[in-house]
């Protein structure tokens, strides 16, 4: 059997720290192909460019690594799209990876983020895929931690599989002085941002908004990624693309006059 190929994105940036980190620690697992935005896109969500062209420039980053690399116009998930439909053609990646990501992806955030939308979206094209975020917003934040395990996890992923349809989204703590305590399934946290509007001026007197607020969690419970994340654990959440309300349909169906 050759070394399985892996596909990495990310939403920072092809030139973030993260995804150097990430690519490093792939590369001594597998053969890596990179296709990552060109510019940041935290925040974007699944989004996907429809209303104007996508630029794919190859790009001479991971030179030193041997690694090929690609930088996108487009989102996380463009990314990889373009990758599957245009670079890899009739080869299917092993593995997909995105992060890692300069900030958490924690509870509700998942459904915002642009790491996770890369890994949900090599789910929805059948790929085993992982995205991966460290809880360190600090411009100097210390990955050195998340090597080992990202590596572990992915090993898990490629020996044992996750399920079809399914994308793990992965939050470390912030580099500590004791070592991380290990690595909990978890379930996302009920837990959500109260958001506010910061109404200001610019220089020409023209009103803009920036949007700020704090994260609050409700939820009490200790098998959440929250409490992991908090507590010095990796958390690893099991996310799937089909978002169907089931237990709602039984309730409307007896409810409603249709």
């Amino acid at each position: 059997m050759g070394r399985p190929l892996i596909l990495v994105s990310n939403d920072d940036g092809i030139v973030s720290r993260g995804i150097r980190v990430l690519i490093e620690a792939m590369h001594a697992i597998g053969e890596v192909l990179v296709v990552a935005p060109d510019s940041p896109q935290s925040g974007m969500g699944h989004a996907i460019t429809i209303g104007e062209p996508l630029r794919l420039i190859p790009s001479n980053l991971f030179d030193d690594l041997g690694i090929k690399a690609y930088k996108c116009s487009g989102t996380p998930a463009d990314c990889v799209k373009l990758a599957k439909h245009h670079i890899l053609k009739d080869r299917n990646p092993d593995l997909v990876v995105s992060g890692v990501n300069h900030g958490s992806n924690l509870a509700v955030s998942v459904l915002y983020s642009g790491t996770m939308s890369a890994a949900i979206e090599g789910a929805i094209e059948g790929y085993p895929s992982i995205g991966y975020s460290l809880a360190d917003f600090d411009h100097d934040a210390d990955f050195s931690h998340t090597i080992e395990p990202i590596q572990h996890i992915a090993k898990q992923v490629l020996e044992k599989g996750i399920g079809k349809g399914v994308a793990l989204n992965v939050n470390f703590p912030p580099k500590q002085n004791e070592k991380l305590k290990g690595i909990k399934i978890c379930r996302q946290a009920k837990a959500h941002w109260e958001e506010e509007f910061d109404h200001r001026k610019d220089p020409y007197g023209r009103p803009y908004f920036w949007l700020a607020g704090n994260f609050v969690n409700l939820d009490k419970g200790e098998d959440t990624d929250v409490w992991a994340v908090d507590h010095n654990y990796v958390s690893v959440v099991p996310c799937q693309y089909d978002l169907t309300a089931y237990h709602a349909i039984p309730e409307i169906n007896d409810s409603w006059d249709i």
